[in-house]
């Protein structure tokens, strides 16, 4: 496996694990989802081009991540890929990059995803409305405080 730093002919693998994977994040909900894919998605595309992008692979792109700041904003892993600790290596490689607390968002019925964030010291502070191709869902922000002296 390997992490790389995102270059643009990756655009359309990003895309793909996008579409193959998002709806597993909502699919704890109630409501069932429609996919909005991500080029067609102008809030979620512009908040990830603005971060600092990294790919994962191993034969082929399996997965992203993405920073701005100390804000975790996606971490995606194609769902044939999962159970294979790609996840958990691309979180540990943002949170290495990342000094002093960090912070993300997550689909408060993802509890998959917040167990893995609660393993690395993430706890929620906050809980909020949020919608999703015009569906309401319920998010909750998580904090990792960072090192105490």
């Amino acid at each position: 496996m390997k992490i790389r730093s995102y270059n643009t002919s990756d655009y359309p693998a990003v895309l793909a694990v996008y579409a193959a994977s998002k709806l597993d994040e909502l699919r704890y909900e109630e409501a069932r989802f429609t996919l909005l894919p991500l080029e067609n998605d102008p809030k979620r595309l512009g908040l990830l081009l603005e971060s600092e992008i990294y790919i994962c692979e191993e034969d082929d792109i399996v997965g992203y991540c993405a920073k701005h700041g100390a804000e975790i904003r996606a971490l995606f892993v194609h769902p044939e890929s999962r159970g294979k600790g790609f996840g958990r290596c691309m979180l540990e490689f943002l949170l290495a990059r990342i000094p002093g607390p960090a912070n993300l968002y997550v689909a408060r019925s993802n509890g998959p995803a917040k167990n893995l964030y609660m393993q690395y010291g993430f706890e929620v502070v906050e809980e909020f409305e949020t919608s999703y191709n015009g569906l309401p869902v319920f998010a909750n922000k998580m904090i990792r405080p960072g090192e105490k002296p």
